[in-house]
């Protein structure tokens, strides 16, 4: 097997070509050319396949995903906040409040149920193998609880908070990559079969039902064949306010680093935090203004494409043998987990909330502003807007929230 270190492709513009030419396999197979084909996709998912095969390629040593530009800043910096403002401008940000306050309590209960797994995990391996929380675990476990509450920029924040060591920080960071990674997965999995889901649960669906049906009548309505022109508009309003959103990310995180004590708790420092904040900020605007009618002409299907190269940008970091030289702490990482999926399943269940609650709940935990809109987007494109929404909290919360946690753990600890 190859060395993985030594990538078979380095070269970027070739991880670019395999990365689009895999997408645009997968679609056409999944389009159902052959009965067997058919057959296939109806059990397991497109999406589900174009995160997992990137995962397989980095697994296999063809490309080297946490390196590659394509990903950092290609997907991230560029393809994920153009997504953010062509899938937002077209939505009814009014009939997105009518889903009412269940979507908060799930969330919350997701955000308490990742705070409690720490807690959770950490007793229980104190119990079963204590070495696996031996020395500066606990340290790592706080820079993690920042990654799934908010995100990088708050586990970052946690490490110099907590003098987090580079090694302990290194090994929690290939554990928050493959556990969150696998718990998308199975996300988009469970996306795929949601009416099935909540019809055998009971769910409350309603409110959810009368959003989209909402967004696809306006779409039917407007719908109108493409011209190059409205192609043109739709990449220009896309990435002209993308250009927008960076230029101003720096100069505000700078302003609120040198003007606000307190910022940094809050992920006001990070200029990364900004530009999603503001090409969200920009994409709703636009939806009070003509700039709506691109919908018509596909802007939310510009937007979705844009959000399946992100994904398959994210699979491809996935190393799905990179825990084998420490198993037990990915069994921690699986504890931890397990606590939060039983707070969002206890508290969607009290709510009879719809699973798209319990999914986006988490995701806007776990995966904050990156993956919760792709999660969003599996079940209805038009609901990308409402991952973004919730991650954009997490942002917000995470460090607050992981200090807590972290000064929790310490005194676990002992330290």
């Amino acid at each position: 097997m190859q060395d993985i270190t030594t990538p078979l492709i380095t070269n970027d513009i070739v991880v670019f070509g395999l990365i689009a030419a895999t997408l645009g396999l997968i679609f056409w197979a999944a389009s159902g050319p052959t009965p067997f084909l058919q057959r296939f996709f109806k059990i397991v998912p497109a999406l589900l396949l174009c995160y997992f095969i990137p995962a397989i390629y980095n697994t296999a040593g063809v490309l080297d995903g946490t390196v590659t530009k394509v990903y950092n800043p290609i997907a991230r910096d560029v393809l994920l906040p153009g997504a953010l403002v062509l899938l937002t401008l077209s939505i009814d940000l009014p009939a997105i409040f009518k889903l009412g306050p269940k979507l908060l309590i799930v969330f919350c209960a997701g955000t308490f149920g990742i705070m409690a797994g720490a807690v959770v995990s950490f007793l229980l391996f104190s119990w079963i193998h204590p070495e696996t929380v031996a020395g500066d675990t606990w340290a790592g476990m706080a820079a993690l609880s920042g990654s799934w509450i908010g995100g990088g920029a708050n586990m970052v924040a946690i490490r110099e908070v907590f003098q987090v060591d580079a090694t302990t920080f290194g090994q929690f960071a290939v554990v928050d990559v493959a556990v969150a990674s696998l718990w998308m997965a199975v996300l988009l999995f469970l996306a795929g079969r949601a009416r099935e889901i909540d019809a055998r649960s009971g769910a409350d669906t309603r409110a959810l039902d009368e959003l989209t049906a909402h967004v696809e009548a306006y779409q039917a309505q407007h719908a109108r064949i493409p011209t190059l022109t409205d192609l043109m508009l739709i990449v220009g309003v896309g990435f002209g306010f993308v250009g927008l959103a960076h230029a101003l990310a720096v100069p505000i995180a700078n302003w609120f680093a040198a003007n606000v004590s307190w910022a940094s708790q809050f992920s006001l420092t990070s200029s990364y935090v900004w530009v999603v904040v503001l090409s969200t900020t920009f994409g709703l605007i636009l939806s009070f203004t003509r700039a709506r009618r691109l919908e018509g002409a596909g802007a939310s299907r510009v937007g979705t494409l844009l959000l399946y190269f992100l994904i398959a940008c994210i699979g491809m970091q996935m190393d799905l043998l990179s825990l084998l030289d420490r198993p037990w702490l990915f069994g921690l990482a699986v504890v931890w987990m397990l606590t939060h999926i039983t707070c969002l399943w206890i508290a969607a269940k009290l709510t009879r909330a719809p699973l798209f609650y319990f999914a986006i709940g988490s995701q806007g935990n776990i995966g904050a502003a990156a993956s919760a809109p792709v999660v969003a987007a599996a079940f209805h494109p038009s609901l990308a807007p409402v991952g973004v929404l919730l991650g954009t909290v997490g942002y917000a919360t995470g460090t607050y929230l992981a200090y807590i946690t972290g000064i929790t753990l310490r005194a676990l600890a002992g330290g």
